[in-house]
């Protein structure tokens, strides 16, 4: 026996169950999938989620100056404070000072030579994302981030200025601790050319005249102390980034790609047009 057609309130609220199954939602509006999940996705770019595409950030030589120098400054930064605090002999033996010195100078020529690889790439970098401009905001656009990225870190808004690299804050933080990092090289070279090496007093030893000795081992040892203040705000800086926006900034510095949603890359569609995943390994 055929079961009679339902009228008034449930002939209705059949007929929109069935066009519902029909364009793929179940009666609460849910999308349903097919056996590979396509349907999900397409319910979601109904109901207007936004579409991610992965980019190359950062590039492998960024990514390799970035690693190795976090690895020297824990270095440098062990065997400097060992050398500024003599009375601290951890090893027992008089030569340790000997041993600390100079593994203290193989590390501040490694050093020198990841700046000054960083500057050149700053340069030369075919990543649009890799080059000074990220660091030094010159267009108008960034100029105009700095505020939205002043009120982001200060917990003023929630929402972070939408940048693909680094915001127009962060790289002048890059620019002022470069600095920061060529005086240290400065004032390191100073020191060692009072100990007697000779290109290094022949390079320096005129701002002996200038800068007295007890002032440049104090800022060569204050600037130690601020770049690990810089390094603590930096990791923090990284992970509420990664938190609010969601990108896979602390992955990105390990991968080089971050997941950004589609219309951030708006304006960057010629550095987007050859695979970035591809072309800056």
């Amino acid at each position: 026996m055929t079961a009679p057609a339902p009228t008034g309130a449930g002939a209705k609220k059949d007929v929109g169950s069935r066009k519902a199954v029909e364009n793929g939602k179940d009666g609460h509006g849910h999308g349903h999938g097919d056996g590979d999940g396509h349907g999900d996705v397409a319910g979601a770019d109904r109901g207007g989620a936004p579409e991610f595409v992965r980019v190359r950030v950062w590039d492998l030589p960024v990514r390799l100056i970035h690693w190795l120098l976090v690895l020297d400054l824990v270095v440098l930064s062990a065997t400097g404070f060992l050398i500024g605090t003599p009375a601290i002999d951890p090893g027992g033996h008089t030569y340790w000072m000997s041993w600390t010195r100079n593994i203290h100078k193989v590390t501040a020529y490694l050093f020198i030579a990841l700046i000054l690889g960083r500057v050149i790439w700053h340069l030369r970098s075919p990543n649009p994302w890799s080059r000074w401009t990220e660091w030094i905001p010159a267009s108008r656009e960034r100029i105009g981030q700095i505020v939205p990225s002043v009120r982001f870190y200060t917990f003023l808004t929630r929402e972070a200025p939408p940048v693909v690299g680094h915001n127009p804050l962060a790289g002048l933080t890059y620019c002022v601790l470069y600095t920061m990092f060529g005086v240290e090289i400065v004032t390191g070279l100073v020191l060692w050319g009072v100990e007697g090496n000779g290109w290094a007093s022949w390079l320096t030893g005129w701002l002996l005249h200038v800068v007295p000795l007890p002032t440049i081992r104090l800022v060569h040892h204050l600037i130690m102390w601020l770049t690990w203040g810089f390094m603590i705000h930096h990791l923090y800086s990284a992970i509420l980034v990664d938190r609010v926006e969601g990108t896979g900034v602390l992955s990105s510095i390990f991968s080089g790609n971050k997941f950004l949603p589609k219309e951030h890359m708006k304006g960057h569609e010629k550095d987007h047009e050859k695979d970035p995943v591809e072309d800056y390994q």
